[in-house]
């Protein structure tokens, strides 16, 4: 039986954590360094840390803020946002993040993808598929750089999983990001029903009920968590915390 997971996803800016809502108006939350002790303590099931500025801005890849970040870390850490080259994953991987997620770089350069897959295996890559409804009210995969996905969210996740090769898929639903409006349940189920590898479902996550839905009514492996796990409640303060996973986990 495959682990069901609650990951907190935590957006980076380059400088401290921040919080999105509706991938808009990052509000400043605080050092990466002192939310992953603190998930230390609460014993999370694994950690993703998204650089949302870095290949926006072109810019580097601070590793040695990485390297404090996959050192201080003592659950699975994965790590996304301006990985460019081959030579970044390797590093990457050499500092401690187990996985990697990428975005942008898929419509870029997928040769790269693949080659990192067949040197570390496809346990390595997980792919972010970011959509939103498009101008007929239809929801699809978008790119904030610009590069056109000429895929449904379907079309694509099966591009990535059996043409990409990827071990892992997070959707992203950007217009449920930071609201607490639950997650999209219709666009988790679809995907995880056509899908054999892996499902991360990510946006909107705002009570423990909207993980238990994901859990009883789709077959995604993991939800993303955000706001719940950077503010006390809606509305409320910055409190980093993570939910009961007996309340929310039977199997």
């Amino acid at each position: 039986m495959v682990l069901k997971r609650i990951i907190p996803c935590l957006l980076y800016d380059g400088s401290g954590l921040v919080k999105t809502v509706k991938f808009k108006n990052p509000n400043y939350i605080g050092d990466p360094i002192n939310a992953i002790r603190i998930f230390n303590e609460k014993e999370v099931d694994e950690l993703i840390i998204l650089d949302i500025n870095a290949s926006k801005q072109k810019r580097s890849l601070d590793f040695k803020k990485i390297e404090d970040m996959a050192s201080e870390a003592f659950m699975p850490f994965t790590y996304g946002g301006g990985v460019k080259t081959f030579e970044d994953f390797k590093i990457l991987y050499k500092l401690g993040v187990e996985k990697v997620v990428v975005n942008s770089l898929i419509q870029e350069n997928p040769g790269i993808i693949k080659n990192v897959i067949k040197e570390f295996g496809s346990q390595a890559v997980v792919a972010c598929i970011d959509y939103k409804k498009n101008l007929m009210g239809k929801l699809k995969p978008f790119s904030y750089l610009g590069n056109k996905i000429n895929y449904s969210i379907s079309e694509y996740a099966n591009y990535l999983a059996n043409e990409i090769g990827v071990g892992e898929i997070m959707i992203y639903n950007a217009e449920r990001d930071g609201t607490w409006e639950g997650f999209d349940i219709k666009t988790t189920s679809e995907i995880s029903n056509t899908i054999s590898i892996p499902i991360i479902t990510a946006g909107g996550c705002g009570h423990i009920n909207d993980i238990k839905k994901v859990f009883s009514e789709t077959h995604a492996n993991a939800v993303a968590i955000g706001s719940m796990a950077v503010y006390s409640k809606k509305g409320m303060g910055v409190l980093i915390n993570f939910p009961n996973r007996e309340l929310v986990v039977t199997d």
